[in-house]
């Protein structure tokens, strides 16, 4: 492992001039991506900000009725809040969906929106990868790519987002508070916080250097019903093929894209009264499978029929 520098900062304000003073700096939150990735030498960090420690682990409800959850909270305390399982019953299941208990317990919610992809060649520094080494090559595209994304993509980069909170997140509209280096306070759509590769799929969010997430704020539940589905090739240790977050007429897609990926398209068809089956199908036109990914266009429409049926009968998770 590549030597690093370590402090840990007493405040937020502390936190973000420091990742912006040293070049390389990473924040360090749960550490369950992070580190695994720095075991590997994918991710090579001159310097460490621990943030762990940080005020930033509180959930609490907003004056409008929805909810303000720290960066700093685990993904267990998240699902297994009352006011997160009574009315954003799709946020617990997507939690639950993902990783197991253990790492549910040491993962936080900025950390889990802030991981990297989980594709193969990513992860394999003997193989050429765009998104790990700019301009070196994206093996997936005629490698093994049956995991890979189908929406967004490019010539630079067919790797999908790992994040399931992030897939409920979108479908709930909800955003993202960050602070600057600084010390300017934004505020993002989760849905548009990622970018899609294009020519620099290294770039993967919207945040600037040194600008850390402090809370995700989710606005009042809408009524009806919150479904999400998920299938993988096993049920543990398997990244996910494909998942779905229904809420209402809104859709968000996980394992499709570099990013949890808004069916807008689908959505206007909903709302203009077209039959769930042809309006998924709409958004289904756009897909750009390649190779092995074929299968996730229909694995993927009928998972969001089902969904958005689930919701309509006001099912909820």
């Amino acid at each position: 492992m590549k030597p690093f520098t370590y402090e840990r900062p007493k405040d937020v304000a502390s936190a973000v001039k420091a990742v912006k003073a040293v070049p390389g700096s990473k924040f360090l939150a749960g550490g369950t991506n992070l580190l695994d990735l720095m075991k590997s030498e994918v991710e090579r960090p001159a310097h460490l900000v621990d943030i762990g420690r940080l005020p930033l682990a509180t959930i609490e409800t907003t004056r409008d009725g929805g909810l303000r959850i720290g960066a700093m909270t685990t993904n267990t305390q998240v699902a297994s809040d009352a006011r997160v399982r009574s009315l954003y019953p799709v946020l617990t299941k997507a939690i639950v969906s993902g990783g197991s208990a253990q790492l549910r317990n040491k993962a936080t919610t900025g950390g889990n929106l802030m991981q990297r992809t989980r594709c193969a060649y990513f992860y394999d520094t003997a193989k050429p990868c765009n998104k790990r080494l700019p301009g070196s090559g994206c093996a997936a595209l005629d490698g093994l790519n049956r995991n890979s994304a189908i929406f967004g993509t490019s010539e630079s980069c067919i790797a999908t987002n790992p994040s399931d909170m992030g897939v409920a997140l979108a479908a709930l509209d909800a955003t993202v508070e960050t602070l600057t280096a600084e010390g300017v306070t934004r505020s993002l759509a989760v849905a548009d916080m990622y970018r899609l590769p294009g020519d620099t799929p290294e770039v993967e969010t919207e945040l600037k250097a040194g600008e850390l997430i402090t809370c995700v704020v989710i606005p009042p539940a809408p009524p009806g019903g919150q479904v999400y589905r998920k299938v993988r090739d096993r049920a543990s240790y398997a990244g996910g093929l494909a998942s779905v977050a229904a809420v209402g007429s809104r859709v968000a897609w996980g394992g499709v894209a570099l990013k949890p990926w808004r069916a807008e398209k689908a959505e206007a068809a909903l709302a203009a009264g077209m039959p769930i089956p042809d309006a998924v199908a709409v958004e289904m036109a756009n897909a750009e499978p390649r190779g092995k990914n074929r299968f996730k266009i229909a694995l993927v429409g009928r998972l969001t029929v089902a969904a958005l049926e689930d919701t309509q009968a006001g099912r909820r998770a």
